[in-house]
C-alpha cells in the first residue's frame, strides 16, 4: 500500500458524540495515526453499551484510531493529558467551553504547552458570543442555524433531518480546517493555530440565498415540502409498487424530454408550461398529470425510463435498498471490512475518492484501553510503576 497522505500526523481525539470524533475518523482514514481518549471502564458513547463493549456503529466511527482510557475528572488524569498534548500535531474536542476552563484544556493554556500544534475546538455555539456557554448536539444545531424551520410540509410542523447531518457537515468542515492549518504550518512557515468551529455553522452554511434574500427582498424562507416553487417540475410521486421516485426535470430542456417521455410532447409547447415562470405559476395542473404518468410505471421501470432519457431520477432509497445496489457496491462508496467480533461487516467506505492517495480502513474501532501501554509507556516514557499505580488507582 502506497504511504497515505497524513501519515505521520499524530492526533488526539479528545471529544465524543459526534462532529468532533468523527473529524478525527476522517483524518485517520487519509493515515493521521489518532489517539482516542476515553472513559474508563465506560468508553465513549458510540460503543453503545455501559461497560466498553463495541457496537456496529462504534467499528465504523472509531476505525483506525487507538483508544486510551483516561479520568479527566480528576486532576492527575488532567496533568496527563497535558503531558501528552506537545506530543500530537492536532488536538480535537468538544467539551463545552466552562469545562475547558475549570479543566485546563482552554486555547491560550493548550497553545502554550504545544504553539505549534493544531487545536480544533468544536462546540455548540463557539468559544465567543454570548451563548458559547450553552450545550447542543445535531438536533439543537439544526434548530439554531435555521435548517428545522424549512424542512418539511408546509402544513405540519417542521422536521429534522433523519441522520445527524449537521454533525456530519460540522465533521467535513473541521476536517478540511485541519489539512488547512497543517499546509499552513508545514508549508508556508506558520505555527500552530486555533480551529473555533461552532456545530450550527456547519449547518447556517448550507442555507443557499436564505440570508440576502431576506436582506434584500424581507422574503422568510419557508418549508416547501418536496418541491421548490421556482423550479417545476421538481418532485417525489409514488409508483404503482407503492414506492416513491424522485426526478427533476425543471430546466426547459429537461421538462421537453418529460414530455415527449410521458407521451405528451405538446405539454412542452403549451404557454402554461413552456417557460420555468410559467410552470412555476401553474404547477398543480402539471404535477397532477405527472403523478398520473408515474402512478402507471413500477419505481425501477419508471428511474429506467427517465435515466434513458436523460432526466435525473432516483428511487427513494431505504439502507435495506442501498445494502444491495450494484452502484455503491461497484463504485466503492460502500465497502466491506472483517471485523473481529462482527465478522464481515459493510461500512461507508473512506471519502472522497482520491486517485493517487486514497484513504484506507487499516482497523475497525478498537477495545477499550487496547493501547493505553504503547501511548503511556511508549509514546510517554512512564515506567512500569507509574503505569500501575495509574491504572490501579482508576485514573487511566
Amino acid at each position: 500500500m502506497a504511504t497515505l497522505p497524513l501519515a505521520g500526523i499524530r492526533v488526539l481525539d479528545l471529544s465524543t458524540v459526534l462532529a468532533a470524533p468523527v473529524t478525527a475518523t476522517f483524518l485517520g482514514d487519509f493515515g493521521a495515526e489518532v489517539v482516542k481518549i476515553e472513559e474508563p471502564a465506560r468508553g465513549d458513547f458510540t460503543r453503545g453499551t455501559a461497560t466498553g463493549g463495541r457496537s456496529p456503529y462504534w467499528a465504523q466511527e472509531a476505525r483506525n484510531k487507538k483508544s486510551v482510557t483516561l479520568d479527566l475528572r480528576t486532576e492527575r488524569g488532567r496533568n496527563l493529558v497535558r503531558d501528552l498534548i506537545p506530543h500530537f500535531d492536532v488536538v480535537i474536542t468538544n467539551f463545552r467551553p466552562p469545562t475547558l476552563r475549570a479543566w485546563g484544556l482552554d486555547p491560550d493554556t493548550l497553545s502554550a504547552l504545544a504553539p505549534d500544534a493544531v487545536l480544533v475546538y468544536v462546540t455548540g455555539y463557539g468559544l465567543t458570543g454570548p451563548y458559547s456557554d450553552r450545550g447542543s448536539f445535531d438536533r439543537i444545531a439544526s434548530a439554531f442555524a435555521g435548517l428545522t424551520h424549512v424542512t418539511g410540509d408546509p402544513d405540519r410542523p417542521p422536521v429534522r433531518s433523519g441522520y445527524s447531518t449537521i454533525d456530519y457537515m460540522a465533521a467535513y468542515l473541521g476536517a478540511f480546517s485541519v489539512v488547512t492549518a497543517l499546509y499552513h504550518r508545514d508549508t508556508r512557515g506558520g505555527g500552530g493555530q486555533v480551529i473555533d468551529l461552532a456545530l450550527y455553522e456547519a449547518g447556517f452554511r448550507s442555507s443557499e440565498d436564505a440570508l440576502t434574500s431576506y436582506a434584500t427582498t424581507g422574503r422568510i424562507r419557508e418549508r416547501l415540502g418536496n418541491r421548490n416553487p421556482q423550479i417545476v417540475p421538481a418532485s417525489d410521486f409514488t409508483t404503482s409498487d407503492g414506492r416513491r421516485v424522485s426526478l427533476h426535470a425543471g430546466t426547459d430542456p429537461l421538462f421537453r424530454r418529460l414530455a415527449a417521455l410521458m407521451g405528451t410532447p405538446e405539454l412542452a409547447e403549451e404557454l402554461r408550461y413552456a417557460t420555468r415562470a410559467a410552470r412555476a405559476e401553474h404547477a398543480e395542473g402539471l404535477y397532477a398529470a405527472i403523478a398520473d404518468w408515474v402512478a402507471t410505471h413500477t419505481a425501477d421501470d419508471v428511474t429506467k425510463l427517465l435515466s434513458d432519457a436523460d432526466i435525473p431520477a432516483s428511487p427513494l432509497m431505504s439502507i435495506a435498498d442501498i445494502a444491495v445496489d450494484p452502484h455503491y457496491r461497484e463504485r466503492g462508496t460502500l465497502v466491506t471490512v472483517d471485523d473481529p467480533e462482527f465478522g464481515e461487516l459493510p461500512m461507508v467506505a473512506p471519502l472522497p475518492r482520491m486517485s493517487r492517495t486514497p484513504g484506507s480502513i487499516r482497523t475497525t474501532g478498537p477495545a477499550l484501553g487496547a493501547h493505553n501501554a504503547e501511548i503511556y509507556q511508549g509514546l510517554l516514557g512512564l515506567d512500569a510503576e507509574d503505569y500501575a499505580a495509574l491504572d490501579a488507582d482508576g485514573v487511566i
